[in-house]
């Protein structure tokens, strides 16, 4: 066998151990942005535990307010919905969108209720109000952290299935464009839920 012949096998196989790592590497991507993604759900979670609590404490209190008190617990069961859905695949279109926007549903009653309870000290005072309001703010703090997190490893992702030749393996073996999670352009999502009972 022919020299040329030898440096053709050894260019090919250079090239398909380059494709490989090529293709190995968009899959450890997506499954950063999918783990990013599991560590949202995990503070989410933690969060729908909190609100329950957090209504049956106000309850006793707000008897008159059972219009809030119902909205928060009917968005904590759509933002729950919406998360479970999206766990069980980030990568779907539209999974991450739909939590964005109930998160932001929920953000709103959580921000209506708080609003409310300013309104009547002695459940401002109450004991366990306060603890489950400083617990809920720790939350919120680590999702906010676990989605900037989240949205790091999905533009990485991105960028690696949209750059050339990583563009090419992408659209050869259906790897298809990762969602951020953002800010919905509802007010109530802009606006930082006040938890304080000071």
């Amino acid at each position: 066998m022919s020299l040329e012949f030898w440096i053709f096998i050894g260019i090919v196989a250079a090239l398909v151990v380059w494709l490989i790592a090529l293709f190995n590497n968009l899959v450890s991507l997506r499954n950063r942005f999918k783990n990013a993604y599991a560590q949202i759900d995990v503070q989410l979670k933690r969060r729908y535990d909190l609100i329950p609590n957090l209504v049956e404490t106000a309850k006793g209190y707000l008897a008159h307010e059972r219009g809030t008190l119902e909205a928060v617990t009917a968005a904590r069961g759509a933002a729950q919905a919406a998360a479970t859905r999206a766990a069980a695949n980030p990568a779907a279109p539209g999974a991450v969108a739909a939590v964005g926007a109930a998160e932001a549903v929920l953000t709103g009653a959580l921000g209506r209720l708080f609003a409310l309870a300013e309104a009547y000290p002695d459940l401002k005072a109450n004991q366990t109000m306060m603890q489950l309001s400083e617990e809920l703010t720790s939350t919120e703090n680590k999702v906010s952290f676990a989605r900037q997190a989240y949205n790091d490893a999905v533009m990485a992702y991105n960028i690696g299935i949209e750059s050339f030749p990583g563009n090419i393996i992408a659209g050869t073996f259906a790897f298809t464009a990762a969602t951020l999670l953002e800010a919905t352009e509802s007010p109530e999502e802009r606006k930082a839920v006040k938890v304080s009972f000071s």
